[in-house]
């Protein structure tokens, strides 16, 4: 039924990116940047994980396949940058760093945040391309399977944005003590994430 699959596809990809959770993270990794740039940011993070993800379904088994790249390496690959991004957030480098540039170098500094670390590997990152491989898989090649999974996961991008706005809102009742306070803890819980996209990716190479 195809509603049967609209639900396992738009849980699966809900569950997997959690847009709810990446909201926090959404705010240390901006910090510091103007809230127009923010929602710039929010933005773009959204229709590039949708992007990617869309790719992904329609093409992802093959091009892993042509390419030779395993999951595994994804992952561990992902994982290495995510923890180069937390490091900078948990002593204070990143806040710093973008201080200091200037205000003409805005906008690529948008593009440049949205695509990594937010659309991927936070967004679009292993979990949520083995997700969409795996559902891009029982549909079988039927055009209107394809298209109900097309369309669950632009409302996955959908709620990120949603969820990065509100987070934006928030950010601004914390002060700015809070929001320092926030962009340290989360970029350990960052850091964590990156060891764990690691770890996992070299145990199930071993395990392969």
């Amino acid at each position: 039924m195809p509603v049967d699959f609209l639900v396992s596809a738009l849980v699966t990809l809900l569950v997997v990116v959690d847009p709810v959770g990446l909201a926090p993270t959404f705010l240390g990794i901006t910090q510091g940047m103007p809230r127009a740039a923010r929602a710039q940011v929010a933005l773009r993070a959204s229709c590039i994980a949708a992007l990617i993800l869309a790719g992904t379904a329609l093409v992802g088994d093959w091009l892993l396949t042509t390419l030779s790249i395993t999951l595994p390496a994804f992952r561990i690959a992902g994982g290495l940058l995510l923890f180069s991004i937390a490091s900078e957030m948990v002593f204070g480098v990143r806040a710093e760093r973008l201080a200091r540039q200037a205000e003409e170098a805005l906008e690529e500094r948008v593009r440049n945040v949205a695509t990594f670390p937010l659309a991927i590997p936070l967004m679009a990152g292993p979990g949520a391309i083995t997700a969409t491989v795996l559902l891009a898989g029982r549909s079988d090649h039927d055009p209107i399977r394809i298209g109900i999974l097309l369309g669950a996961i632009v409302l996955v991008a959908a709620s990120c944005y949603v969820c990065f706005n509100a987070a934006t809102r928030i950010a601004r009742l914390l002060g700015n003590t809070g929001n320092v306070v926030i962009e340290r803890l989360l970029g350990v819980i960052l850091a964590a994430l990156a060891v764990q996209y690691v770890v996992d990716g070299v145990r199930t190479a071993l395990a392969g």
